[in-house]
Order: structure tokens, then sequence, then C-alpha cells
């Protein structure tokens, strides 16, 4: 049997709504992108969403309209996607890395702490798989530091919520991603969303190169106006093309919730008594069921992943620790003990097969052959 690692819920439906972009005159960012904006806006209740072309660049152009330079610190968690930190760095800030609660690998206040310091500018907490991260204790943390902001990496985490709490609820931003492989995707993209106005009237001119009007803005009174530019930025707004994918994805968001939270239901209780370990579920959360990691014996990870494979079974890792990867590793000379909890997850992690096709047949199939897998590489490790 083979098992795909993902599979989108786009269908050729959905090209009707690019069709009906490609009926106007904007290609790019226009009225359908800032429709979409509006139905975030409303989603999250807050005063200002924004479209971006990727996590990534909606990151920078936060980072920017924050005035976060060069020598700056911003902190970091050990676990994360390398975007989180690569963001720092590409801006000549320093990104300081935390270790991570063992059970959730989510970032706590204990964690950052120590960490602060008088460079401290920005916190970055990530929504590991789905569940959120406390950011209003982060928040009464730096009550009475307001020069550092708290901006959320939600790439994981549209739809859930922290005892009813969704994202961007203490945060300065919050930034999401709709790249393929997530929980609402549009091939590349992403949106920042912020209850301060200044900020946001920042960020409108971040996204893109620092302009003070975008393309359909310098038309909008029917004659060309003139754009001014106050400060760098970078090219990071969504196209109309792609903000097209996004409305229909967003009404059904709790629908494919539910049935990834059955998939991910049925995982936990079949792996309750095998060799494997699963992640913590914290209290009070709503579960935006991103991805489901499992984690095995160091010695035999990468063998059960190569042999997944062999099984025709899709299986990758989310993620190595940020401080075991060379370019880190070599640039701040780090060992791996540094931050022993976020390393022990990143060697021993797998992420297995988790989208609302999944069928129960083909999951089956995955419990199996990891139960196994497991079974046989922990013998032949002890033998």
């Amino acid at each position: 049997m083979q098992v795909a690692f993902f599979k989108h819920e786009l269908t050729p439906n959905d090209a009707s709504a690019m069709a009906d972009v490609l009926a106007t005159p904007f290609l790019t960012s226009g009225p359908v992108g800032k429709k979409v904006e509006a139905q975030m806006a409303e989603f999250f209740d807050v005063p200002h969403a924004m479209l971006t072309n990727s996590w990534t660049n909606g990151a920078i152009a936060t980072l920017l309209a924050l005035g976060i330079k060069a020598g700056d610190e911003v902190i970091v968690p050990a676990m994360t996607f390398i975007a989180s930190a690569n963001i720092v760095e590409l801006l000549g800030a320093i990104p300081i890395l935390v270790d991570v609660d063992p059970d959730t690998q989510l970032m706590r206040v204990e964690d950052i702490e120590p960490a602060l310091s008088e460079k401290t500018r920005a916190i970055i907490p990530v929504h590991l798989y789905g569940q959120l991260c406390d950011v209003k204790a982060i928040r009464e943390l730096i009550k009475n530091r307001p020069e550092i902001a708290i901006i959320e990496d939600c790439a994981h985490c549209f739809e859930g919520e922290l005892h009813g709490e969704k994202p961007g609820t203490h945060s300065d931003a919050a930034i999401f991603s709709f790249y393929a492989t997530k929980n609402i995707a549009c091939g590349e993209g992403g949106a920042i969303i912020t209850r301060n106005e200044e900020l946001h009237k920042n960020i409108l001119q971040t996204r893109l190169h620092g302009m003070s009007a975008g393309a359909a803005d310098r038309f909008k009174t029917g004659s060309y106006n003139h754009w001014d530019m106050h400060q760098l930025g970078v090219k990071a707004n969504m196209p109309d093309l792609l903000a097209a994918l996004l409305p229909d994805q967003i009404d059904k968001v709790y629908d494919r919730l539910a049935q990834r939270t059955i998939l991910a239901d049925r995982y936990r209780k079949a792996f309750a008594n095998m060799n494997v370990t699963l992640l913590k579920k914290v209290e009070g959360t709503l579960d935006a069921t991103h991805l489901f990691p499992i984690g095995v014996d160091a010695s035999i990870r990468d063998e059960v992943l190569f042999k997944l494979g062999k099984a025709g079974i899709g299986a990758t890792v989310n993620y190595r620790a940020i401080h075991t990867l060379t370019y880190y590793k070599e640039k701040y000379s780090f060992e791996a003990s540094d931050f022993p909890n976020a390393n022990q997850w990143g060697e021993s992690a797998i992420s297995l097969p988790l989208y609302p096709s999944l069928t129960f047949a083909e999951q089956d199939y995955v419990i199996e052959t990891i139960e196994q897998l497991t079974s046989k590489e922990i013998e032949k490790a002890a033998s």
C-alpha cells in the first residue's frame, strides 16, 4: 500500500475562483486579497489582517516594521523550523535560542526569562504542531518591557485556541503560513494579523518594498497617485491569483479539523502501548492538529524512517533542533547538550501522514508498520 505523507484538499473546482481573477485587471494584490483579509480579521476578531507571499517574508516585513536591526536580540525556541531563526539572522539581529518543554516542545516562560537581556527586542513563540504556547503568560513576563514585541509563529496553528483565545489575542503580531502542506494552503503564502494600528501601517509599507502605496491604491481614485518610500521593505504581498484559493478553506477549516482530530485520536489510542513517545496535550487547548509526530528511540529513528519509505509510507522529520544544524552550530559554537529537550526530540521525531482524506485503512497500515518496525529495531539494538 502507498500512503502519501500529505494530500491537499484543493480540487479542480477551485480553479474557477482563479479564473474569476483572470477576468479582472488584478493578477497581483487587489480586491480579492482585501476580501480575504477582511474574512481573516473577522475570524480572529482583530482589526487588521494582511496577506503575504510566505510566512518568511511576512515575518521579515514584521521585524522591519518593528525596527528590529543589527545587534538586536530575538528569542526563538531551539525546536522549530529554521525560518523562525533565519528571519532574525537575515536582518543582522541575533537569534537567542532557548530550550522547550520536553513534554510538548513548546516555549515556556521559564525558558524565556533567563534569556532576556537589555538587547532583547522580540520574542517568537512557536505554536508547534498545532498547540499554542501560553502567550498571555509571556506578555505578563515582559509587562514592564514595552520595547519587547511578541510575534507568534502560527505556521502550524490557524484554527487553534488556548483557553478560548485565538492567536493574536496577546501578541503584537501573529503570522500564518499557507504553504502547500498547511491546514489552509494555496501553494505559497501567508498572513499577518495585528491589533496595533501603527504596526499595521508600517507593515503595509514593509511588505511592499517600503512603498507608501500598492498598485491597487495608486489607482484607486481613477488616476495615478504618486507613492513615496520612508523605510526599507521586502516584496511580501500575495497576488489575488493565490488569494482566491483561501476563502472556501477558511470557511471549512473546522470541518477539516474535526476529521484530522478523529485521525489523531486513532493514532493516540493505537500508539498508547507501543514503543513510541507521544507529545502531551496542553490543557485548555483546541489543537489545530497540523502534524502528528511521534518519538522513537534515537538510535533507530533514521532506520525506521528508511523502512517506512520502503513500505510506501510517507514520513518526515519536524524538526531537528536548530542548534544542531551546521550553520548555527558553527556560527554560535553550540553543543548538542545546550538545549537538551529540543535536541532529544530532534533526534527521535518522526511525522506521520495526517490529512482529512487519509482513510482508516491507510492509517491502520501506518500504525501496523510502525508497531512492527519499532519492535524489531529495538530488539535488534538490544541484541
